[in-house]
C-alpha cells in the first residue's frame, strides 16, 4: 500500500555552496532570484540540513516569490569549506521566464541547449536550463517548472517515488519519468544514467523537501521501515533562532536521494518572507573573512613549499 503523504507540496532544493559570494551574486544578478529569507546557526543542524558538518553555518532561501505558492532553492553555507565535490546525481532545474532569458542573453552567460534553452551554471558547477517561455498553466506561476535527477534505475525509482508514495508519474521518454506530488506544482524529472554508470553523490549532494500534514510523518516513517526502504532522519524537531519549530522526517529513495517531508503548519510559519532577508545575507557576507583566511593559508603553504618544508 503506498504511503501516499496528502496533500503535498513541494518546497525547495538544497544547495551547498562554497563560495557564498560569488554564488549569491550570480542567483541575484543572472537568475534574477531574491532573498526570501537568511538564517545563521552556530552548530551543525540535527537533521544535517547543512550535510555532515558540525559547525557554524548559514541558510539562505532564495525564489521568485513566497515560499507559500513557489518552489525555491535553499543555500547552505559552511563557514571553512572551502569546496565540494560534485557528483552526477543532479541534473538541472529548468526555468521558464522570457525576463530571465533575455537577462542572461544580454549578460552573454549562456549557452545554447536543448529544446531552446539557455544553459548557466553557478560558481559552484550546479546547472540552471532556461527557456524563453512563462510558465503554463499545469505548473502555476512559479518559473522554476522541473527538478531533474538522475537514476541508476529507473523501474527501481519508479516503483518507490510513484508506487510507493503516490506520486503521479508520466514516461514523456523511455528512460526518463515526470512525477509531481500534487497538482500545480514544481516536477520531479527522473533520468534514468547510462548503462553501467553508477550514481555518485559527490560531497555536493543536495535534498529536495515536500510539506505534507504534521500528523502524517511519524506514519509515513513507519510505513517506510516497514517497506524496507531507508529513512535517512527519524522523526525529530528542528528548532530556528527566534521563528517556528518544525518537524520532519528524512527519507532516502533506491539511489540515496535524500527527500526531506515536513509538517505543513510548521513550515508555513517559519517560511514567512522576511523584508530584511537581502540585508542580513549582505551583512553576513561582509563579515565574512573565510576567503581572506584560505588566501593566507594558501600564502603560508605556499612559502614552505619554496623553502622545501
Amino acid at each position: 500500500m503506498a504511503a501516499k503523504p496528502h496533500p503535498c507540496r513541494n518546497l525547495h532544493w538544497v544547495f551547498k555552496v562554497a563560495d557564498r559570494t560569488a554564488t549569491t551574486q550570480f542567483y541575484r544578478d543572472v537568475l534574477l532570484l531574491e532573498p526570501l529569507r537568511h538564517e545563521e546557526f552556530t552548530e551543525g543542524c540535527a537533521a544535517a540540513c547543512n550535510g555532515p558538518y558540525d559547525g557554524k553555518w548559514s541558510k539562505t532561501m532564495i525564489g521568485y516569490g513566497d515560499e507559500d505558492i513557489n518552489f525555491v532553492l535553499e543555500l547552505t553555507y559552511n563557514y571553512g569549506v572551502k569546496s565540494y565535490q560534485l557528483g552526477n546525481d543532479f541534473d538541472s532545474i529548468t526555468i521558464c521566464s522570457k525576463r530571465v532569458y533575455d537577462n542572461i542573453q544580454a549578460k552573454g552567460v549562456g549557452k545554447a541547449g536543448p529544446d531552446g534553452a539557455l544553459e548557466v551554471a553557478t560558481p559552484d558547477g550546479y546547472r540552471f536550463r532556461v527557456l524563453n517561455q512563462e510558465p503554463g498553466e499545469g505548473e502555476g506561476s512559479c518559473p522554476m517548472t522541473e527538478l531533474r535527477l538522475n537514476v541508476s534505475d529507473l523501474d527501481k525509482s519508479l516503483a518507490f517515488w510513484s508506487g510507493f508514495l503516490g506520486f503521479a508519474a508520466e514516461r514523456p521518454a523511455p528512460q526518463q519519468a515526470l512525477l509531481r506530488c500534487g497538482p500545480r506544482q514544481c516536477a520531479l524529472r527522473l533520468v534514468q544514467l547510462p548503462q553501467g554508470q553508477a550514481l555518485e553523490h559527490g560531497t555536493a549532494f543536495g535534498r529536495v523537501a515536500f510539506a505534507c500534514p504534521g500528523e502524517q510523518l511519524q506514519p509515513l516513517e513507519a510505513e517506510v521501515r516497514a517497506a524496507g526502504y531507508t529513512v535517512h532522519t527519524p522523526y525529530v524537531s528542528l528548532d530556528t533562532p527566534g521563528k517556528a519549530t518544525v518537524q520532519v522526517v528524512i527519507l532516502q529513495d533506491p539511489d540515496g536521494h535524500e527527500i526531506c517531508f515536513v509538517g505543513e503548519a510548521g513550515f508555513r510559519d517559519l517560511s514567512r518572507r522576511d523584508p530584511a532577508a537581502a540585508r542580513l545575507l549582505d551583512e553576513a557576507v561582509a563579515g565574512d573573512d573565510s576567503a581572506a583566511w584560505f588566501r593566507r593559508r594558501a600564502e603560508a603553504e605556499a612559502r614552505m613549499a619554496a623553502m622545501g618544508v
